[in-house]
């Protein structure tokens, strides 16, 4: 738990050079990766990085940074309480 509350202080920031180099602060942890996406979990909710050839360059689970390599297609927040509500609504159109 003590963990936690450290990375809670730092700032969280996205840099990304030339599409291909990725260093992301404020990560709490990586729920899974490939060489075609990651699904991070940093202190302002989930990221999603999506590529081809992603690396996992550095992890730094004391200072909360990852560093990845490879070309980013995309990177997207994922707001859980958003993706809930919209999985209900299609769900609650199909049964309409």
């Amino acid at each position: 738990m003590e963990r936690d509350k450290e990375i809670h202080n730092f700032n969280h920031v996205f840099n990304l050079v030339e599409r291909k180099n990725i260093s992301l602060s404020g990560v709490k942890k990586i729920d899974s990766f490939d060489s075609e996406e990651f699904l991070i979990e940093t202190i302002m909710g989930y990221v999603v990085l999506k590529g081809e050839g992603l690396e996992l360059i550095k992890l730094d689970t004391r200072d909360g940074v990852v560093t990845i390599k490879g070309l980013v297609n995309s990177f997207t927040y994922v707001d859980e309480v958003n993706k809930k509500n919209k999985e209900n609504s299609v769900i609650s159109r199909l049964f309409k």
